[in-house]
């Protein structure tokens, strides 16, 4: 029989099977807080200090290519049109990690001696050093859900004032992460957050406990922000911009999460009858918090996840994917890495936001995300700001995908190890 210490840690380590999907997610939570838009968060160090953009990422996780097809060049829609010179950028971020993967390396070394500026030098790289496989679902169908995320920009400052009064915590210091994977080893990279008391691991405070002001949670902030709605927007997105009143803005990432399960905000204010559906938007949702700002705070608590962050080098070109490259506008993509090798190159075919407008591209394979799961489910990176915002929350689109495996290396062998 299990002592009392011994049954209160494997009960809340199967308490902690529930609170899988919160934490893997790399860049956020599980980002689906609006019923049009499923976004995603990156696992990140679980220290606040910046980190270097070329540090490679960890391995990633062991990649079932049971839903991969042969594919001929030809197959792919619009293939021939896209311009593929945007891409190679974030390629060579993708080689980065991947130069020291098996069946990777000798692509990666051929990319130096091809100019990248030049469509046709770069199309005949991928056609002559890559073989495309389309991404099929379990049930032999090619179509999945193609969703968007981007980077905010909050209004904030580093200390706190009058008008930027809610904190953007760092990792606080009484977090653990609980690594079971020497022996559970289907949990390697799920690690549980938690925190010790009296030599016993419990389940980190809940978001509730961290924003009580009277509370017991000691964390320290890394900056403050001007409105809560918004900062809940940020945890869910995973990265973002702080702009100071000076103008100069400061780049935050993911650093780790409490452990909870998300929550949507938005549908519990639907289910009570408090907002329709064509409503729960981010702007719905702020401007429902300003209608009711002594309701505001109890309904936010009722998700119980919560974010920390990083402060990132403001020299980075992109917030920081799961692969640990800075993401690339309109050519970076999160998925599922049980399916796709994070790094890979895929060629997406879906359709712009809220209409049929072929958007056919090459993208890499370079974040993941809590929602983000099943062979053929992507999150498009649109970049930053209102305008790439208001694409990102308005996508739900169909698409097909298909990733391109370097020749030589065949569905059989397992790409995303090292």
């Amino acid at each position: 029989m299990a002592s009392p210490a011994e049954a209160g840690f494997l009960g809340f380590c199967m308490l902690g099977a529930l609170f899988l999907p919160a934490c893997s997610a790399p860049h956020g939570t599980l980002r689906e807080p609006y019923p049009q838009a499923v976004p995603a968060g990156p696992p990140a160090p679980s220290s606040p200090a910046a980190v270097s953009p070329s540090a490679p990422p960890a391995s990633g996780p062991a990649v079932s290519f049971s839903s991969l097809r042969p594919a001929r060049w030809d197959e792919l829609p619009g293939w021939s049109d896209d311009d593929v010179t945007e891409a190679w950028t974030p390629w060579l971020r993708s080689c980065a990690a991947l130069s020291k993967r098996p069946g990777w390396e000798e692509v990666c070394e051929r990319s130096r001696h091809v100019d990248g500026g030049d469509r046709r030098a770069v199309m005949e790289f991928f056609t002559a050093n890559f073989r495309p496989y389309q991404v099929v679902n379990p049930n032999e169908t090619a179509e999945g859900l193609v969703t968007g995320y981007y980077e905010p920009i909050l209004r904030g400052d580093l200390v706190r004032t009058e008008r930027a009064r809610y904190p953007v915590y760092g990792v606080p210091p009484d977090l653990v992460r609980v690594d079971l994977s020497s022996l559970y080893p289907e949990l390697k990279h799920m690690p549980l957050r938690g925190r010790v008391v009296d030599n016993r691991v419990v389940p980190y405070y809940s978001r509730a406990e961290i924003t009580d002001t009277a509370g017991v949670f000691t964390g320290r902030p890394i900056a403050w922000v001007e409105d809560p709605v918004d900062l809940l927007h940020l945890q869910i997105q995973g990265s973002g911009r702080i702009q100071l009143p000076t103008g100069e803005q400061v780049r935050i990432g993911y650093a780790d999460q409490n452990g909870h399960p998300f929550r949507s905000v938005a549908r519990i204010l639907i289910e009570r009858g408090e907002l329709i559906a064509g409503e729960a938007s981010l702007y719905g949702l702020r401007e429902w918090g300003r209608k009711n700002p002594e309701k505001l705070t109890a309904v936010l608590n009722e998700n119980p996840s919560y974010v920390f962050f990083r402060r990132l080098p403001d020299t980075l070109s992109g917030p920081l994917g799961a692969l640990g490259v800075p993401l690339t506008e309109c050519r970076s993509i999160a998925v599922d890495p049980r399916h796709i090798p994070l790094g890979a190159p895929v060629f997406l075919s879906t359709t712009w936001p809220l209409s049929d407008r072929p958007l056919n591209r090459l993208m890499m394979a370079q974040d993941t995300g809590g929602a983000i799961r099943g062979a053929v489910r992507v999150d498009y990176f649109w970049g930053l700001g209102d305008e790439a915002g208001s694409r990102a929350l308005r996508m739900k689109q169909k698409g097909k995908k298909w990733v391109l495996l370097p020749v030589g290396l065949t569905p059989e062998v397992s790409a995303g190890t090292r």
